[in-house]
């Protein structure tokens, strides 16, 4: 099940974009998720999944987390929230 969910990091690249991006791999990783997290800075991409603020957590495609950087703790539970 895991190879089939995506973890996708989008921003405009900007340092808190890419804070959000590192913690999410150190999420996964302390996890122990065999999942990718991709980061994707196509603004047209974040328009498609209809967010108008970054950075946005995407798991599965889906919008989980908008707008903000939270803590790892924060990104660790949402995950495991979704990931069952």
């Amino acid at each position: 099940m895991n190879k089939e969910i995506k973890i996708q990091v989008l921003g405009s690249g900007c340092s808190t974009c890419k804070k959000l991006f590192e913690l999410t791999k150190q999420a996964v990783n302390e996890l122990n998720l065999r999942i990718e997290v991709e980061y994707i800075t196509d603004i047209q991409k974040i328009v498609e999944m209809g967010v108008i603020s970054s950075p946005v957590l995407a798991i599965g495609g889906k919008p989980v987390i908008a707008g903000l950087s939270p803590d790892i703790k924060k990104i660790k539970e949402t995950i495991k929230e979704i990931i069952k």
